[in-house]
């Protein structure tokens, strides 16, 4: 059973998350002719996400997203061109790459030449979005994500991401600010060496609450909330695609038709094609034209 479980220090000091998934890893991967070391990424991308969902306390997602460059001072081109990872609050995960199918390294070298970032998108229009870099330096995935949270964040953190097939596995323990917690910097590194021991056999082999006894016994109580259920699956719909089909624009979705009879789209995420025909795109145009001005799309 996919699971993400949290789990918190009562001294305030640390926080963190262990999350394993297996289920719809297979279906969601197994369609692009992915290279073994970007599917081993791509793995460790979506054990990572339902990890950083843990700050997402609002309706919306997180995107963690490479762009390859054209040129740099390094390569020439970059042997990725994209790659997308997203969790919602719904513990709703989904992953895709754009590369050749003979892309190989470790992870700074599959995405050396581009740039990384993580993007926090609310829904509803509540919030304005936020985006940040994350600095591709490591040689894990791992590596950047907890440099990005010490320097970015201010929030010293360790994280583990292990991939054995179509079973993912991670764990983050995070420290809490200091000014409000009952602990002090000693406590958080103490904590730091324990988490430091875990392997990645025991990660992938062991659950929860046995890894939480064995790695923390030799330290402060702590509290292991109720397991929450990720789901490893693309969130892509009709009303979706209906919707950007509407932001292309009436005369671009027409010329389309005119040229195709129809209007085709494949989501990248899990190759899915949805096609509206002629009749279909003029019913979606004439009622956008009918909704309210301040209805949003």
């Amino acid at each position: 059973m996919n699971q993400l479980t949290t789990f918190a220090f009562d001294n305030h000091v640390a926080h963190g998350a262990i999350v394993r998934l297996k289920a719809g890893v297979h279906d969601l991967l197994d369609h692009r002719d992915y290279s073994p070391d970007l599917r081993n990424l791509l793995g460790e991308a979506m054990a990572a996400m339902p990890l950083l969902a843990t700050h997402l306390n609002f309706e919306g997602r997180i995107n963690l997203q490479f762009q390859g460059l054209p040129e740099t001072r390094t390569i020439a081109k970059a042997k990725t061109q994209l790659l997308v990872a997203q969790v919602d609050n719904q513990l709703r995960v989904r992953a895709m790459a754009k590369a050749g199918s003979d892309a190989s390294g470790n992870f700074r070298e599959l995405l050396e030449g581009g740039v990384l970032a993580l993007m926090v998108e609310p829904s509803g229009g509540t919030r304005s979005a936020t985006q940040a870099l994350v600095l591709i330096e490591g040689e894990r995935l791992s590596d950047s994500l907890e440099a990005y949270f010490d320097r970015s964040e201010q929030l010293p953190t360790l994280i583990r991401l292990a991939v054995r097939g179509d079973e993912l596995a991670g764990f983050m323990i995070q420290r809490m600010p200091i000014e409000s917690a009952k602990g002090t910097d000693d406590d958080w590194d103490h904590l730091r060496i324990l988490a430091a021991t875990l392997t990645r056999e025991e990660l992938l082999d062991t659950d929860a609450d046995a890894l939480l006894m064995r790695l923390f016994s030799d330290a402060p109580p702590l509290r292991r909330f109720e397991p929450r259920a990720v789901q490893v699956q693309c969130n892509c719909d009709h009303a979706g695609i209906s919707r950007l089909l509407i932001s292309l624009g009436r005369e671009e979705v027409d010329s389309i038709i005119a040229e195709q009879g129809k209007v085709s789209v494949t989501c990248e995420f899990c190759s899915r094609e949805y096609t509206f025909s002629a009749v279909e795109t003029a019913d979606l145009f004439s009622a956008a034209a009918s909704q309210p001005s301040g209805t949003r799309h």
